[in-house]
């Protein structure tokens, strides 16, 4: 009997699920934004997967992300449970800030979503068209006022391109940098800013609701399920995807940046994640080792670029 009951302990022990590690997620932005949801996500689908049994998020906002970098390449070096989510806005702000700490400082493991921009206006705005918004642009750029995400992100560079597009200086447009989805939503809603700009998974809700009008997406084709001309049927030849990224830290041995990337792709590559990214509106940018540390150099190079030609980087 007592052979029988430690049997049984051991057959019970085993068939419990091995967890890999339990994750702290930095999101470093306030919570409501893309970068919240992202690791709130990731969050839900390691746990639900079985991938780790305890994930927390914790938001550290501010600056485009480059606070919430700092303290995690600071406070979490050598630590193979931390993680940080980030993307195309970091690597802006981190050029527009001056930010001594880069993703050079930090373990990059895979760039994981893509997600198109969206122009939205309040649905009692007089603009019915991103050819009115155009007209109003040029007509007078420091009266059009944006409301986005931070400065030097993806959305003030889309901004700054569309100005170009058109014919305006880039430096005179009046975009208004919120580090949060959430109060740019409320600035937009309320009227008061003339439009608004983010990643479509932040307006869907309202767009569906009819508080907002979606009038274009920077797509280079239209998106299916979306009913929304590309800025390139609206006149402008404007193309601006913002994808985001998972990063680990600091200092972490060739076997533990190993067993954090097994962990990442398990998600990736999960039924789970694919419904996230189905349920958000998400492309699957999956990518990762070599292959996205290169296309990162890339990125950040072309960003520089971009940038100091909208005038944000000297």
């Amino acid at each position: 009997m007592k052979h029988f009951f430690l049997a049984s302990i051991l057959a019970g022990a085993m068939a419990l699920p091995a967890y890999a590690a339990d994750y702290t997620i930095i999101a470093p932005a306030n919570p409501g934004g893309g970068w919240d949801q992202t690791a709130r996500s990731l969050q839900t689908v390691m746990q639900q997967e079985g991938i780790s049994g305890n994930v927390q998020v914790q938001n550290v906002p501010g600056a485009g992300g480059t606070i919430g970098l700092a303290q995690f390449a600071s406070q979490q070096k050598g630590n193979p449970n931390a993680l940080i989510v980030g993307g195309y806005v970091m690597v802006g702000a981190i050029l527009t800030n001056k930010s001594p700490v880069t993703l050079k400082d930090v373990t990059p493991i895979a760039r994981l979503t893509g997600e198109y921009e969206a122009i939205v206006v309040p649905a009692a705005s007089e603009i019915k068209t991103m050819a009115d918004l155009v007209e109003a642009l040029k007509k007078d750029p420091g009266a059009v006022s944006w409301a986005g995400g931070s400065a030097g992100g993806t959305d003030h560079i889309a901004v700054g391109l569309i100005a170009k597009a058109a014919g305006v200086d880039p430096t005179k447009i009046n975009y208004i940098a919120y580090s949060g989805g959430g109060e740019a939503l409320a600035a937009i809603l309320g009227s008061q800013v003339t439009a608004g700009i983010s990643g479509y998974g932040e307006f869907e809700a309202q767009v569906k609701a009819g508080t907002l009008r979606l009038i274009a997406v920077s797509s280079g084709e239209r998106l299916p399920g979306i009913d929304a001309p590309t800025l390139k049927e609206s006149g402008l030849d404007v193309v601006v995807e913002n994808w985001r990224m998972v990063a680990a830290a600091p200092g972490l041995t060739d076997e533990q940046k190993a067993a954090v990337s097994a962990d990442v792709e398990k998600l990736a590559k999960s039924a789970g994640w694919q419904e996230v990214l189905k349920t958000k509106g998400w492309q699957d940018s999956y990518l990762a080792g070599d292959a996205f540390a290169a296309q990162l150099d890339k990125d950040v190079s072309a960003t520089e670029g971009v940038l100091k030609d909208i005038g944000l980087v000297k």
